[in-house]
């Protein structure tokens, strides 16, 4: 398998703790408003900050899944439940903090997840699909568990889209790096330049209440039955019998 180029540098590494943190944050207060229990809050947010790494990896046939394998990320999941447990108070008053953080990772998780793919010398449609389980797929996870509208579908914001942006904007970097020799740094600015894309989409769309547009809003039908669109001539019994009659004449 070759290197993922994000995974290749500290700085990132440590970003991807980070993430890893604040998604199990998110994931265990949403486990709090529901009254869980300090078990049901560790688990939910291992299943928030791991749950779309462990989805890509089973799809992939990395066995067994890096969520489960990596210490660190195991641990700096669970610890995050302990900490929300704590201070959950504090956290539910960092609303902005944790949208910027959130918008950090959403980025982060779904290049790596592109990126790990394509390492597996997967095609760019499967790598793109994997990278939005990556992204995705925890906070989906979670959001069933505590038998909530999954927020991919419920948060307005631009939220999906900026992680699917990604992972085709990903494809594409990987397929240049190779095409023009740029390397494993060349090919880093690149997933850096994305990352921060996601999140410029994220914050500007909650910042400025920006959203998705929905279906077209129509007051009227038009069918192909209706008379104005299948005109047919009216013909009566009759005026076919008189037409007869006059021919034999």
């Amino acid at each position: 398998m070759d290197q993922v180029a994000l995974e290749s540098n500290a700085v990132f590494m440590g970003i991807e703790y980070l993430a890893i943190f604040i998604c199990g944050l998110s994931g265990g207060l949403a486990a709090i408003r529901k009254h869980y229990d300090l078990f049901s809050i560790l688990v939910i947010a291992w299943v928030t900050a791991l749950g779309g790494g462990i989805t890509r990896d089973v799809l992939l046939g990395d066995l067994p899944p890096v969520g489960i394998t990596d210490k660190g990320f195991v641990l700096t999941a669970l610890f995050s439940g302990i900490i929300v447990a704590v201070a959950h108070p504090e956290i539910e008053h960092l609303k902005w903090s944790m949208i910027v953080t959130d918008a950090l990772s959403l980025g982060l998780f779904a290049v790596n997840g592109t990126a790990k793919a394509l390492a597996f010398h997967t095609s760019g449609m499967t790598a793109a699909f994997l990278g939005m389980f990556t992204a995705l797929a925890g906070g989906t996870i979670r959001d069933i568990l505590l038998n909530e509208v999954p927020s991919i579908l419920r948060d307005k914001h631009l939220y999906a889209v900026p992680s699917c942006v990604a992972c085709v904007l990903t494809v594409f970097a990987y397929r240049a790096s190779v095409y023009w020799n740029l390397g494993l740094n060349g090919e880093m600015v690149l997933d850096v330049a994305i990352v921060i894309l996601v999140f410029v989409l994220r914050v500007i769309s909650v910042k400025f209440n920006i959203t998705f547009p929905g279906a077209m809003e129509r007051r009227r039908a038009h069918l192909p039955s209706q008379g104005k669109y299948l005109k047919r001539p009216v013909i009566h019994p009759d005026s076919v019998k008189g037409a007869k009659d006059g021919g034999d004449e």
